[in-house]
């Protein structure tokens, strides 16, 4: 592994550390590509404040950090500046105007909720989704993903479905063969593999084995020591072997032409 994109800030009130310390992290490991990607802040109506995402009056100090840091290290790793993001159809214009006026590189599609979070939405990684529930997951990522705004999807495992096995196979096979045929890769999330979360499933992850989809691993990093370790990365390659993905498939970095 030599490129992480998914690295996250104190911003989102969920990680940990400051940014120099994931930067030395990664450049201790040997990556050579560093891409932080915190939680988007989002344009939320009535007033309303995401307690997990970064507020839209951090988003300046985030992109100043971030692009200072890269110059007090340009001589020893790529950093890069993105974002986390979730796709609600209601305000996403609201968001893409917010984030116009920054030097944004990329976007990470990672869909924690399926409505607009602030209408008392449930965290998608929790048990018991419906099949009603994986239907609009699957459908609010397709059309998100049509935007063409995201390098790559996040965690696309998330939903904790707890429905009709059949509906799953069915829609997820959908979804990883839109992405295939897009060419829009599959993060295998790594603190996912590091925690045993519900993410990575065994039965999307069969799916993409069997369409082809092509893979990249993704820290998710929260803590600085997470940025990169091999215990983990093995356990991922050993899943990746036992859901039958080729290490072919699996991209070390992304072209610069795909960032925005």
């Amino acid at each position: 592994m030599i490129a992480n994109y998914h690295t996250h800030t104190w911003r989102c009130n969920h990680a940990y550390g400051v940014e120099k310390q994931y930067i030395e992290n990664a450049i201790e490991a040997g990556l050579q590509i560093l891409g932080f990607s915190d939680h988007t802040p989002q344009c939320f109506p009535n007033g309303y404040v995401g307690p997990d995402k970064m507020l839209p009056s951090q988003l300046e100090d985030y992109v100043d950090t971030v692009l200072r840091l890269r110059d007090e290290y340009r001589d020893d790793i790529e950093i890069l500046l993105g974002l986390e993001v979730e796709y609600y159809p209601q305000i996403w214009e609201r968001l893409l105007r917010l984030l116009e006026p920054y030097p944004i590189e990329y976007l990470l599609l990672g869909q924690h909720y399926i409505h607009n979070e602030y209408e008392g939405d449930r965290y998608n990684g929790k048990p018991g989704h419906s099949d009603e529930d994986l239907l609009l997951y699957c459908s609010q990522c397709r059309e998100a993903l049509e935007t063409g705004k995201f390098i790559y999807f996040a965690h696309p495992d998330l939903i904790n479905h707890s429905g009709d096995p059949a509906l799953y196979q069915q829609e997820m096979r959908k979804l990883c063969r839109y992405c295939k045929e897009k060419d829009i890769p599959l993060e295998l999330n790594l603190l996912g593999v590091r925690q045993d979360r519900n993410y990575p499933c065994d039965a999307f992850w069969t799916i993409a084995a069997q369409e082809g989809n092509t893979v990249i691993y993704g820290s998710d990093a929260h803590w600085p020591d997470h940025v990169l370790s091999p215990e983990v990365i093995r356990k991922a390659d050993q899943y990746m072997a036992k859901c039958g993905i080729p290490r072919q498939r699996l991209l070390q970095k992304l072209s610069r032409g795909r960032f925005l």
